[in-house]
């Protein structure tokens, strides 16, 4: 099966080396429905309406691996729940190839306690410790739908928000406009997304 282009996901890298990234910040509509009839899954549109990435989850939902796509139904990432500590990971393999011993990317839950609330977010981490993203539920909440992902210096790459129309009706919590900063692979953060779906049970 193909492989997707040469991966290198830091926010500097130049987007001629990537057809998943881009000089300008992009917006995506993010809906976390499947378009197969009675499939789980998410669906992502640009900013013109076209679909650009998808997954189809015919099993149950909170499933332990699924599969991201682009619209021509390429397969870019393969994503596993590991299930073997005390806090589950989840681990981003790319393409189809599971069966590497180390995957291109890894997503394990990360506790602080900070004046007596409990924060809780995820670290991403891209092959070792000096290379890595933290993904967190807005207001500290992984319940929330809402969060952002930011690199390792603190920089917000990319943030999710709950999609308001422009009379400023606000959709469901399954509807999400997605904002993704310019030089960052695009393709990886739905990868992202699409763990963050699988932790609050929606993909």
């Amino acid at each position: 099966m193909a492989k997707v282009h040469s991966l290198n996901i830091t926010p500097t890298t130049t987007c001629s080396s990537n057809e998943y990234m881009t000089s300008k910040r992009e917006t995506f509509t993010i809906w976390m429905k499947s378009l197969v009839m009675q499939g789980n899954g998410c669906t992502a549109f640009d900013e013109n309406g076209e679909l650009v990435y998808r997954i189809d989850n015919y099993d149950d939902k909170h499933s332990n691996e699924v599969y991201l796509m682009d619209l021509r139904g390429k397969l870019l990432f393969s994503l596993c729940e590991k299930k073997m500590s005390v806090f589950p990971s989840w681990n981003g393999y790319q393409s189809n190839d599971i069966d590497a011993k180390k995957p291109i990317f890894q997503v394990r839950k990360s506790c602080k306690i900070n004046l007596g609330n409990k924060d809780c977010s995820y670290k991403v981490t891209m092959g070792s410790d000096s290379n890595c993203y933290r993904l967190e539920g807005l207001n500290g909440k992984s319940s929330s739908p809402a969060f952002r992902i930011r690199d390792n210096n603190g920089g917000v790459v990319a943030e999710a928000k709950r999609k308001q129309s422009s009379s400023g009706v606000v959709f469901g919590d399954d509807v999400l406009t997605l904002v993704v900063e310019p030089h960052v692979d695009h393709s990886f953060v739905m990868a992202l997304v699409t763990v963050y779906g699988l932790i609050r049970h929606q993909i």
